[in-house]
């Protein structure tokens, strides 16, 4: 960024001021919260969120300084629940994300479904990615191809799951149309995201552990295996000593047996 462009000191102060008053706030809306999902206080929460992020920006772009302070996004929470605490009626949305990692293998499933499937015969739509995707989709369930998708021939994204509260069932046919424009955030009662993203920083925590010499954990079975191979000469030298003693014991004792009770060597005598 360039001089013209940074902040001045006083904007950045001003921003500064505006945490102290936005903190303020929220410090009373809490005192005052009316229970536990009070609008009050989510919306002074927002407020204080927004003076924090713009404060942490001013003071980089001018001092090249951050705060320590992590503003969650939009997409890392939700907002306090405002729906009925006893719903009669709920509703699943669903989306799984994938991409065609091996359109080659994706066709030939197509081809197996066309094969199978009599009424079929004549129409090849397992030529094109896209016709097979929809004899993927028309032959199988959602949760059986998310479970078989490496069989397929997909990749898994992003995946999330919402289930949101109604005050009653919607009638036959209403929402397909726009099956998530009706989605009410404040209504979902829970939610679970799925996301490569949080096995890679699960990963490089895994990565940043080594060991007292600076390597992994795969050297532990290489000192392992040395120590084994030490152990094994010793067992062997040991055993070779333990023969070598034998073999004089025996020699000992041979030599006992041709002597007589006096020490000395006895002559061999004719039979008579």
């Amino acid at each position: 960024m360039s001089d013209a462009a940074q902040p001045t000191a006083a904007e950045v102060r001003a921003a500064a001021e505006a945490v102290k008053t936005a903190l303020d706030r929220h410090l009373a809306a809490v005192e005052r919260r009316s229970g536990e999902d009070d609008p009050a206080v989510y919306d002074a929460f927002n407020q204080l969120a927004a003076a924090a992020e713009a404060y942490d920006e001013l003071l980089y772009d001018r001092y090249d300084e951050v705060t320590p302070f992590e503003i969650p996004g939009a997409d890392d929470s939700l907002p306090p629940y405002t729906g009925p605490e006893e719903p009669n009626a709920l509703s699943v949305l669903i989306r799984r994300d994938y991409a065609v990692a091996e359109p080659q293998r994706l066709m030939a499933q197509a081809r197996r479904i066309e094969a199978a499937d009599d009424d079929g015969a004549g129409v090849e739509a397992s030529g094109t990615v896209h016709g097979a995707l929809g004899l993927l989709f028309g032959e199988f369930e959602a949760d059986e191809i998310a479970s078989r998708h490496k069989e397929f021939g997909l990749e898994e994204g992003d995946s999330t799951l919402w289930v949101t509260a109604a005050d009653e069932a919607a009638d036959p046919g209403e929402w397909l149309e726009a099956p998530f424009e009706q989605a009410d955030p404040q209504r979902v009662v829970c939610r679970f995201d799925v996301s490569a993203v949080f096995d890679d920083e699960f990963d490089d925590g895994l990565d940043d552990e080594e060991d007292d010499d600076g390597t992994g954990d795969g050297d532990v079975d290489v000192d392992v295996d040395v120590d084994v191979e030490e152990l094994e000469e010793d067992l062997d030298t040991d055993l070779d000593e333990d023969l070598a003693t034998d073999a004089d014991l025996d020699t000992d004792e041979d030599e006992d047996d041709d002597r007589d009770e006096d020490g000395e060597p006895v002559r061999p005598q004719a039979d008579r």
